[in-house]
Formats: structure tokens, C-alpha cells, sequence
């Protein structure tokens, strides 16, 4: 690819602020799982309770999405990402200064979803700038901010170790007040931003089938990784017994392979085609998957989480190259409803890892259950394989 031919295609400017929202954003989302095994401990709480607690900001997130979809396409990118980011501020605060017990905790999660919603907002920021044959790069870049995860894994133990999980929450305001001067100095709405339109135009995409397979993709790769991202530090700690700290740094060996290959997925896509891209991620995901739930040594299980997670982060990519070429006219509200399914997975995997540990005392068939989801999802694509290779279907949402 011709790298200069991209920078001059688009507004490198508006990227760059794409990726550091959604990056800050992100790493803001996921900060309860990060905390989990500092929190935990103050507040006695049972193995569902840990899973609910650390996936309740992915639920928040997923239904904020919508939301936030809606008004980056009537109101513009810009605007509602530095709302999205002043409100992100209140639920720091609160997490900082008043959080001291379980259903404050379970506020704070709640109200942090307007950082998981960034999703819906950042990507057609930066996706509205370029021309098709760059969507699938440009998506990635932005989408790359994932690797927020990775920040609050690595730093957010280590800060919980050295001040308390309080102050984690009053530090983690330095950075969105950062995102925030980026944003307003550097981005801009692209000119081909649609026109607003009525909320009843916007529904009508729920109407096409496309629509609803794309929503069960997302919930298993984003759903995957998010739902990993926010759980895999309470796994290394249960499992393997590892302190919090060093729960983080392998948890953000893992989340690290699914923030950089993000790109790596668009740009596969944009070359080979995301539909055949997406079936071999999904067979090799259940194969890691499957491999995982035998419960192997440490180092073994680092390494295939590091593998699966890469695989869905390359799956995220490749997912939303093929969606702003089937849904150009409504790439905010489409970007606002997959990611809302997205974060839907999120919210379930946790849930399921945590409730199998409670039921069965091991992670085993959680890991197992989703290793299936991702097989399903692999035949779905085979059997809309030739559907989707068809210009008219791919044009549908133009119509």
C-alpha cells in the first residue's frame, strides 16, 4: 500500500484524534476490570458478583452506543465526542471521591459506559475522510484505540498497588481532559457528512438481514475481546494465583495482540476480502479457544490467549471494513447498533466465565461455550458466503 497516497487521501489530523478518543476512551471503559482483584478484596465479593461487576460498563456501553450513533450522524463527530468525553469526567470523580461500596462501585460501572460508547462516534470521524479502498485502514487505525485496554491493564495494578483503586480513578481524569484538547484542536467533521436525517431513516437499517448478521459477528469478536480484556485479570489472579500486578502484565500481554492486529485485520480485508478473512478467524479463534479451556501451564495459556486475542482484533478489523461499504449513508447510527452488539458479548462473557466458575468450579466450559459460538459463527459466514458476494446486496443500504 502506498502509505502517502492514504495520508493525502484523508485528514490525518482528525485520525489521530479519532485513535487517541477511542484510546483514552477505552482505557477509561475497562477500568473496573482492571481494578477488579484491588477491588474485590474491600468488598467480599462472590465469583458472578466479580463477573457482573467488571462487565456491567460493557452492558452501559453497548446501549449507549446507540445513542451516541444516532447523534454523530445528526449532530456531528466533533461535538459529541468532547461531550462524551466532559461526561466521562463524572463518573471518575464519583469513583474517586464516593465509590466506597458495592452498589457505588456498580454506579460508577454503569455511568462509565459513555467512554465505551466512544466507539460509535470515533470511527465515523475517521472513516467519513476516506475514499473505499482505504476504509478497512483507516477503520483499523481508529479502531486500534482498543489497545486502551492495554494501558489499564499494565498501569492501572501497578497504580492500585502504589495509592489505592480510589486515586486510579482521579489520575485516569489527566488523560481524558488530554483526549479532550486533542479532539478540539485537531479534529474536524469531514464535508460528506450526511445530512440529518429523520430517526425513522435511521431504524430502517434494522430492517435488513445484513444489519442483524453483523450484529452477531461483533458480539463474538469485539465481544470477545472486550469481554477478555475486562475478565482475563481475574482469570490469571483465580487460576494461576498470581498477584494483581502480575495478573495485569499477562492480561496486557494478551490485550496488546488485539489492539495491534486491529489494523492488521482492515488491511487483510481490504486485500483478500473480509468475508473469507472472517471464516478462517473464526475456526482459528475456536481452535485457541478450545485449547484454552484444558487449563494448560501459565506459559502456555499466555501464549494462546496472546493468539486468540489477536485473531479477534483481527476479526474487529475486518468487520468493519465490509460494513461502511454496505451502510455508506448511515455509517454512524450501523457503527452505533454492531457496536452496541458488540458490547452486548462483552457483557455476556464475563458473565458466563464467572457463572461456569461458580457452578462447575472451573473456567473450562465458559472457555468451551464460547470456543462454540465461534464455530457457529464460522459456518454462518460459509452459508452467507455466496449472498454476500452479490453488488446488489452489497449496495442495499444505498438504495
Amino acid at each position: 500500500m502506498n502509505l502517502s497516497a492514504f495520508r493525502k487521501a484523508g485528514h490525518w489530523p482528525t485520525l489521530l484524534s479519532a485513535f487517541v478518543y477511542f484510546d483514552i476512551s477505552f482505557m477509561v471503559w475497562v477500568l473496573l476490570g482492571a481494578l477488579a482483584n484491588s477491588i474485590v478484596p474491600d468488598l467480599g465479593l462472590s465469583p458472578s458478583a466479580k463477573g457482573f461487576m467488571v462487565a456491567l460498563p460493557i452492558l452501559s456501553g453497548a446501549a449507549l452506543r446507540l445513542v451516541l450513533g444516532v447523534l454523530a450522524d445528526s449532530v456531528g463527530c466533533r461535538r459529541i465526542a468532547l461531550l462524551g468525553l466532559a461526561i466521562t469526567l463524572v463518573p471518575l470523580l464519583l469513583g474517586w471521591l464516593w465509590a466506597d461500596s458495592f452498589p457505588k462501585v456498580l454506579l460508577v460501572g454503569l455511568m462509565l459506559g459513555v467512554a465505551g460508547a466512544s466507539f460509535a462516534v470515533a470511527l465515523p470521524l475517521a472513516s467519513r475522510w476516506y475514499p473505499p479502498q482505504y476504509q478497512g485502514l483507516a477503520m483499523g487505525i481508529a479502531g486500534a484505540g482498543n489497545s486502551g485496554t492495554a494501558l489499564a491493564t499494565f498501569f492501572g495494578p501497578q497504580l492500585a498497588d502504589n495509592f489505592g483503586w480510589h486515586a486510579v480513578f482521579g489520575l485516569a481524569m489527566l488523560p481524558i481532559v488530554a483526549a479532550m484538547l486533542i479532539v478540539f484542536f485537531c479534529a474536524k467533521d469531514s464535508p460528506t457528512q450526511p445530512a440529518p436525517k429523520p430517526l425513522s431513516q435511521y431504524i430502517r437499517v434494522l430492517r435488513y438481514p445484513d444489519t442483524w448478521w453483523f450484529n452477531v459477528l461483533y458480539s463474538i469478536t469485539f465481544g470477545g475481546f472486550v469481554g477478555l480484556a475486562s475478565f482475563l485479570n481475574i482469570f490469571f489472579h483465580d487460576q494461576y494465583q498470581l498477584k494483581p500486578t502480575h495478573a495485569g502484565y499477562f492480561t496486557t500481554f494478551a490485550v496488546v495482540a488485539g489492539s495491534m492486529l486491529r489494523p492488521v485485520g482492515g488491511h487483510l480485508a481490504d486485500r483478500f476480502g473480509g468475508v473469507r478473512l472472517l471464516i478462517v478467524i473464526f475456526i482459528s479463534v475456536a481452535a485457541v479457544m478450545i485449547a484454552v479451556a484444558a487449563l494448560p501451564a501459565l506459559p502456555v495459556v499466555a501464549a494462546l490467549l496472546f493468539v486468540g486475542m489477536g485473531l479477534l482484533g483481527m476479526g474487529n478489523g475486518a468487520i468493519f471494513q465490509v460494513v461502511p461499504q454496505r451502510f455508506p449513508q448511515e455509517i454512524g447510527v450501523i457503527t452505533g447498533i454492531v457496536g452496541a452488539a458488540g458490547g452486548l458479548g462483552g457483557f455476556l462473557l464475563p458473565n458466563t466465565l464467572a457463572t461456569m466458575k461458580q457452578w462447575t468450579n472451573s473456567y473450562s466450559s465458559g472457555f468451551l461455550w464460547f470456543a462454540l459460538a465461534c464455530l457457529c459463527a464460522g459456518a454462518m459466514i460459509m452459508a452467507l458466503r455466496r449472498v454476500w458476494s452479490r453488488p446488489a446486496v452489497m449496495a442495499q443500504s444505498a438504495a
